[in-house]
Parts: C-alpha cells; sequence; structure tokens
C-alpha cells in the first residue's frame, strides 16, 4: 500500500465507509436511482477533497473505499458525505421523501468508517465489487416476503 505526502506528512489514504438508509428502507431499488446516488456522492467527494476509489450503492446502504488528506477530521467527511447527499437526493426526489423520509432524514444516524490497517487495498475493493452477487446477499440473509 502506498503512503501518500501531504505537507510534512506521510499517510496511508484508504478508509472503508459505510452508511445505512434510515429504518434500512430499500431506497435505491433501480438502476437509475443507484447511478444517480453515484453521481451525488461523486460530487458531493469532489467538493470536499474526497477520492473515491472504489464505490457500491445496495438498495438500502452505501459501501465505499475512500482517501482523504489528514487535514480533514473523519467526522467532517462522514457529515459532508450523508448530510450533502441527503440534501440533493431528497430534493430531487420528493416523493420519496413524502413516503418514507418525512422527517428529511435519508441515513441512519450511525456509520461505520474504518482505516485497512494491515488489510490490503485489493482485499477491499473486491470486497465492495461483490456486493451485488447474489451469493453474498450484501452478507444478510435472505428476506422472506409473505
Amino acid at each position: 500500500m502506498a503512503n501518500h505526502l501531504f505537507s510534512a506528512c506521510h499517510f496511508t489514504p484508504f478508509t472503508n465507509f459505510n452508511c445505512t438508509t434510515k429504518y434500512r428502507n430499500a431506497t435505491f431499488t433501480t438502476p437509475a436511482l443507484v447511478n444517480e446516488m453515484k453521481d451525488i456522492l461523486r460530487y458531493i467527494a469532489d467538493l470536499h477533497d474526497i477520492t473515491i476509489e472504489k464505490m457500491e450503492v445496495m438498495s438500502d446502504h452505501v459501501h465505499m473505499l475512500i482517501s482523504f488528506k489528514p487535514k480533514y477530521s473523519a467526522t467532517n467527511i462522514v457529515k459532508a458525505l450523508k448530510s450533502g447527499s441527503a440534501r440533493i437526493f431528497l430534493r430531487n426526489h420528493p416523493e420519496i421523501k413524502q413516503r418514507q423520509y418525512w422527517d428529511g432524514h435519508l441515513w441512519s444516524r450511525s456509520y461505520y468508517m474504518g482505516t485497512l490497517g494491515n488489510m490490503s487495498k485489493e482485499v477491499v475493493e473486491r470486497y465492495i465489487a461483490n456486493q451485488r452477487t447474489t451469493k453474498s446477499n450484501a452478507g444478510r440473509p435472505p428476506l422472506k416476503r409473505k
């Protein structure tokens, strides 16, 4: 894993980030909604000097491998990604806001963010890329339909 140089600081920039929709609502259910959320997250990332190495948008969560300069705190990065994407997405889809997110919160308050540590970037990229496989079902048991 390569180190990056920022000012006089050497750092390994890769961070695993995962957040879920509020109440685990299945929101990104069509390819158009998935692509729109990806575009929104890329736009927010560009505004805040965040590099998205790998990203997958599932129906009820987003999983990304990101990097950002150490001058930014992890909490500020999370706040920028979650609040900015929610504001833009819900403004574009008032019908989804009215049906699922009447309180105006797209994302749950919780999230996961962790540095890669001893894990290689390739392992995390492969995990994110395989999120959509039917075999993995994103790590959850299949939904029981009535």
